[in-house]
This record gives C-alpha cells, structure tokens and sequence, in this order.
C-alpha cells in the first residue's frame, strides 16, 4: 500500500475477528427508575458487527435520560463503521473498492482512510504480517462472507493466490481522499475496523462528557478512568477452548485498550489440523504454529486490534521478538500437549501487573 500525504504518518465486518476478552469490570450493571440516579454503574449491550457489544458506565448519577443519549451515540457510532467498512454488505465504502476498476482512485471517508493508513504502518511495522488486502484468502478458505463449507482449497487456486500482489496493492492519496487499487486485490478490514469501531464510541460517550467507561466489541476493549469502586478496569482474557469460559489472566486497564486474536472461535477441523481465519499473508494460508492467543495492550483498541492479528500471524517465537522491538504490551498463549498451555509476556506487558487467575 502506498500512502501520499502532507501529513506525518502516526503510527459488518463478521464474527470471529478475534477471541474474545472476558470482562471483570467490578460493575454492579444495576440501573434505576425512569429519572433517578442509577447505583454505581450501569451496563448495557447489544449487537454490531456480527458480534456483541457491552458498555458499563461508572456514573453514580447518571439518569435515564443520560443513558438513553449513551445508548443512541454508541450504537450510532458503530453503525457508522459498518455502514463505511463491512465487507458483507454491497453498498459500503470498502465494497465500492473492491468492484472499482483497476488505476481508478475512489474518493473515500476520513474515517476509512484513517483504517487503511493506521493498517498500512502496522504492515510495515510487522514485515508485512498485517495485510488488509488478503480479502480473497480469507474467502477462498470460507472466513469470508456467505461463506461455502469451510475447506482447504484445491493447488491450483492455492497457487493463484500466492502469487497474487499483495502489499501495495492500494495506493492512498491522504491529501486528495482517495484510494487506489493496483491490482485485483480484495480488501478486508476485519483484523482493524473493529477495534476503532469501539474507538469510536468511545470517543462518542467523551463527547457527552462521560469520564469513566468501558466499552467491549466481540472481545476488543477500551477503557477510560475507573470502575463504580474506583479502581482501574479489571480485564480478563479468556482461557482457550474453556467450556465453561473462564478467565486465565486479569490485568489493570485505565485509559487504555485491550484486544485479543486467537484460533479457537473461528476455526476448522482438517487431517487432525486446527486451521483458523487466521491468514498468513505470505503463504495465503492459515497460520500452522502452536500460538493459541495473542493480547496486545495499547493506547487504542484500532492499533491494539492491528497488532494482536500482525503478533498473531508471526507465532510465538518471531512475534514476541517484534513485540520486544516495538515495545509492544504482549501477552501470548501458546498450546502445548495433552491440552495444557504455556504464556509469555513482553516487557511492556509485565509491568501492567496483571495476575493469572487459572
């Protein structure tokens, strides 16, 4: 992907775009009457994104009206996103760049542009293990939209697809708006438009003057000052394949976000081999390491979703070294015999002080 820009670059979209976080926000989610004060906190939820979302809102006078402008600015907010970037229906933005013709910019939304260039820098960053343009990968191994049976595809489509140009395959011109396809790529920002979906309504319940929150989208987190005990957000992230769900590690987030990839939600069963929607940009093939889990803390859940996808693709050898080098907050599990597990943590991530729980 090529980016023009006189400024400096700073570093429904389906379900299964990663695993999901278990909450432990400290929130009672008791509300009140039509016009009191609610008790501490208040939590509500619905669906976005082929997926669930939570907010809980520590506000010990919020009121009903409150919570109704709440409901109304987040839901917005994450239609929006949807209605800009899912692959699933015809008349987005990002389906508009997958039909137009080759050498043909398209004028896009800020909104849209601020994804592909924030997907763009984790690409670089990542060697190219973060790519957005592997859109008829993730299709032809049925993780894409109507999907057929999920299965491995024949040689010669497997051929066809690792040859095909990825990287560069979208021009972005940030000053004129527009994007550019230079090659018959198909786009998909499933690994990075979730997580500025919830920056989004994030920024939407700032807007309304709301200081302490957290707000969860199928697994990807943002949080803003305390919970309804005055302490940091206590996030869980989940132990892989636990029926029921369990928390495995707890860690403190304040003004922070929290996202998580992994291979056990979206996945199939071939030759005694887990193949997950993970796609592996230079194979054009579903990951084939032991890395169960990727959770990557950062200041936004859009980089924080990008790079646990990128850390995720690289494994749990190659990713925890990038995780080191770009000072990342990492946190990886890694699955071992007999269905136990291993974790590790980068620098950045130790020093949350988060505590395993299981």
């Amino acid at each position: 992907m090529r980016i023009t820009s006189s400024f400096t670059r700073r570093g429904a979209l389906g379900a299964g775009l990663g695993a999901f976080a278990w909450l432990a926000t400290g929130c009672d989610g008791h509300g009140g009457l039509f016009g009191w004060p609610t008790r501490g906190a208040q939590a509500y939820g619905g669906l976005t994104m082929g997926t669930s979302y939570t907010v809980k809102i520590a506000a010990p006078r919020l009121t009903k009206t409150g919570l109704a402008a709440a409901k109304t600015a987040v839901a917005d907010a994450l239609d929006e996103v949807v209605a800009r970037m899912s692959h699933y229906e015809s008349g987005t933005e990002l389906s508009r760049l997958n039909r137009q013709a080759l050498g043909q910019a398209l004028a896009m939304s800020a909104s849209t542009l601020q994804v592909l260039a924030t997907a763009e820098t984790v690409r670089q960053s990542s060697d190219g293990a973060f790519d957005v343009s592997l859109g008829q990968a993730v299709d032809a191994w049925g993780f894409g939209p109507n999907p057929p049976a999920q299965r491995v595809p024949g040689a010669d489509r497997l051929r066809t697809l690792r040859r095909s140009p990825h990287g560069d395959a979208l021009a972005l011109d940030l000053r004129a708006g527009t994007v550019t396809r230079l090659a018959p790529v198909h786009a998909n920002l499933s690994g990075i438009a979730k997580g500025y979906g919830v920056d989004r309504a994030a920024h939407a319940l700032e807007r309304l003057g709301f200081g302490d929150y957290m707000i969860e989208v199928g697994g990807e987190v943002r949080t803003r000052g305390h919970n309804a005990d005055r302490q940091p957000w206590q996030l869980a992230i989940e132990r892989p394949d636990a029926t029921p769900q369990r928390a495995l590690f707890v860690v403190p987030l304040a003004g922070r976000s929290l996202a998580t990839s992994g291979d056990y939600r979206n996945f199939f069963m071939h030759q005694g081999q887990r193949l997950s929607h993970e796609i592996d940009p230079a194979t054009a093939e579903p990951v084939r390491h032991a890395l169960a889990s990727v959770s990557v803390v950062a200041d936004d859940c859009t980089l924080a979703d990008a790079w646990s996808t990128a850390l995720f693709v690289l494994g749990p050898e190659r990713g925890l070294e990038l995780a080191r080098q770009q000072g990342l907050a990492a946190y990886f599990v890694v699955r071992q015999d007999r269905g136990r597990f291993s974790e590790a943590q980068s620098p950045a991530f130790a020093a949350l002080g988060g505590r395993r729980v299981a």
